[in-house]
């Protein structure tokens, strides 16, 4: 396990154990997750005895963006619930208490994976895929953009209820009220919730951040780089992530894509870590104009538009995640494992075929589309071939999700009436779902499934024999064979 770093806030390694206003209310029992940008702790409410989960959030932008879409998205019994929010100071960070997840999809994924050939069986997945369905639905009708949706950040309690978590790179695209006072609560989820005193609920405002870019924001052009330089650039910024110095870095965002920018969109991206993890947030710092970044989300899980450098999107990058996730629940194995962001679109290419204008208008528009070329793909692999022994019912779902053209993928809500869960066999319900052991602190079950990620090296150049760079008029591009 991670251990997480002081950040933002001022606050390191379990200084929440010298924050009074929070251990008056809550008995801390120990560390749950760590990660660049936070350290979650395991707790009790002292009131009932209630456990809780304690996130430490070590920068306070993040902390009140993640409070605000899941209050945005309540009242939801597939959307983890916030019970209290402890601000933060000069020298403290903002602690945000949320109800106890002890499990995430990761888990059973893995288990189905260790029984086969039985796997997992087609009633129980039907039902793991409804829940996934429906906290998605519920974040997007709340007009939230999650934008890290993967099996590790959909936690699950003992009982078998699958809730969406970890909104730190979520967005609010739209007002949809103005929460005041207690905010909304599932009572399904059975903690009472506590509210504190200290909370006030920020909407609309326009956050700087005395690290963003002096340049991004006069709107200067950055200085064109060529070939030599870009590569160099890269190696020096991989260089410093390793020695612990992402947080000082100037992580772009606005309209600098992922590719452009060579930020840490990628650093420890293993999707099988523990529950309550906090992967550092790229792209923290948001332009005023409004305009997104393209370094969100886990590298398996990504958009092609993402990866590509799209800062216009919404809700639609979290349905290709969608149909990601749900592929794996079908192969209990990642649909699109890429050890680079590179690798990752070759991948993609290779199964559903080129990104052109015809299967996605207007991707020639999107930052990074001509920058980086492959081979045309002849005969594509197909989704078909990419999940075996499936029903036409079953491929047609993936298929709805897994498409090039941003408005054709099907929403989270409309899924939930798909034909696919009226047949048979039916969803399991809920109390009939086989939940794998909560898994202990120190289990290092996960080290097979790292093999996936394909070594520690994450060079997007390394997997490639050859490369050719060109000059163009805006600096250069990459064609890969």
């Amino acid at each position: 396990m991670a251990i997480g770093g002081g950040g933002g806030g001022g606050g390191g390694s379990w200084s929440i154990h010298g924050r009074p206003d929070v251990t008056s209310r809550y008995e801390v029992l120990g560390r749950a997750g760590s990660g660049a940008y936070a350290d979650v702790y395991r707790g009790r409410r002292r009131s009932d005895g209630a456990p809780v989960a304690l996130k430490e959030v070590h920068d306070a932008v993040s902390a009140r963006r993640e409070a605000d879409a899941l209050l945005a998205a309540a009242p939801s019994r597939h959307v983890v619930a916030l019970l209290d929010h402890f601000p933060g100071g000069d020298h403290d960070d903002d602690v945000l208490v949320l109800e106890w997840l002890p499990l995430d999809l990761s888990a059973v994924v893995r288990s189905a994976a260790a029984a086969r050939p039985s796997a997992l069986p087609a009633a129980q997945r039907k039902r793991w895929m409804l829940q996934v369905l429906e906290g998605v639905a519920a974040c997007h009708s709340a007009g939230v953009v999650h934008r890290d949706l993967k099996p590790a950040n959909l936690l699950i309690s003992e009982d078998g209820v699958l809730k969406v978590a970890d909104l730190g790179q979520a967005r609010i695209l739209q007002e949809t009220g103005t929460y005041q006072g207690m905010h909304p609560y599932e009572q399904s989820s059975g903690v009472e919730p506590w509210v504190s005193q200290q909370r006030a609920v920020l909407h609309g405002v326009k956050e700087n951040h005395p690290s963003h870019d002096s340049e991004t924001q006069t709107g200067q052009e950055p200085e064109r780089l060529t070939a030599a330089d870009y590569l160099h650039e890269m190696d020096q910024l991989r260089a410093k992530s390793t020695h612990g110095d992402v947080d000082k870095m100037s992580l772009q965002d606005g309209n600098a894509s992922c590719l452009a920018t060579c930020s840490t969109a990628d650093i420890d991206d293993d999707p099988f870590r523990a529950s309550y993890s906090y992967d550092a947030e790229e792209g923290m710092l948001e332009e005023e104009s409004g305009a997104f970044t393209s370094c969100v989300g886990t590298r398996w899980f990504r958009a092609p538009e993402l990866l590509y450098g799209s800062t216009n999107y919404g809700q639609e990058v979290d349905l290709w995640s969608l149909g990601c996730i749900l592929a794996e629940l079908f192969n209990l194995e990642p649909i699109f494992p890429g050890t680079s962001d590179i690798d990752q679109i070759g991948r993609i290419i290779s199964v559903l075929g080129n990104i052109t204008e015809e299967t996605f208008p207007g991707c020639s528009n999107l930052p990074d589309y001509n920058k980086i070329f492959f081979n045309k793909v002849e005969k594509p692999i197909g989704l078909e071939a990419c999940l075996p022994d499936r029903s036409a019912s079953e491929v047609s779902i993936i298929k709805r999700l897994l498409c090039y053209d941003p408005t054709k993928r099907a929403s989270a809500a409309d899924l939930l009436n798909d034909p696919y869960f009226a047949e048979e066999p039916l969803p399991v319900p809920i109390e009939g779902l086989q939940v794998p052991e909560s898994k202990d602190e120190d289990d290092d079950s996960t080290e097979e499934w790292a093999n996936f990620r394909g070594g520690d090296s994450d060079s997007d150049f390394d997997e490639f024999g050859s490369m050719d760079v060109t000059k163009t008029d805006k600096g250069f591009s990459i064609r890969f064979s």
